[in-house]
């Protein structure tokens, strides 16, 4: 699929700050030739730098990437809006038009890392959260035939 024919995703979280940045990124990096993969958040916090420095060890650099608000996304018409935090689901907006919304729930890193014991331990919950994100990722293709 080229062009046209890819499918619009939008990963939604609270911050856009860790798991939907992630995302966005594993789906830039594995699915590129098939999706156009966006991120927003509805409160967003900023880019979390140790999801920067995890995503970067697995050779996908999203420094270049911002943390935004769904608004900022304008009328862009999703195919499918992923929700990757539980209060995003919640809280998710109505979109207009096609979009499907499913919801795929992960832990929220810095949540975890809070009560790590060194900064390698914090950084172990960010690169687990981003192995199963990366392995979501790599499912969608499948999720999308039934778009």
């Amino acid at each position: 699929m080229q062009g046209l024919n890819k499918k619009k995703l939008l990963f939604l979280c609270t911050g856009n700050s860790c798991r939907s940045q992630m995302a966005e990124g594993w789906a830039k990096n594995l699915l590129f030739d098939s999706v156009e993969a966006y991120s927003a958040g509805t409160n967003p916090k900023g880019m979390d730098p140790r999801a920067i420095k995890v995503m970067l060890e697995a050779g996908v650099d999203i420094a270049g990437q911002h943390s935004k608000h769904i608004d900022e996304l304008g009328k862009i018409e999703f195919d499918l809006v992923l929700t990757l935090c539980g209060d995003a689901n919640d809280n998710c907006p109505i979109f207009p038009g096609k979009a499907k919304v499913m919801h795929f729930g992960f832990e929220d890193p810095p949540r975890l890392a809070k009560g790590a014991s060194s900064e390698e331990d914090a950084l172990g919950y960010y690169r687990r959260v981003r192995d199963e994100i990366r392995e979501f990722v790599t499912r969608l293709p499948e999720i999308l035939k039934n778009i």
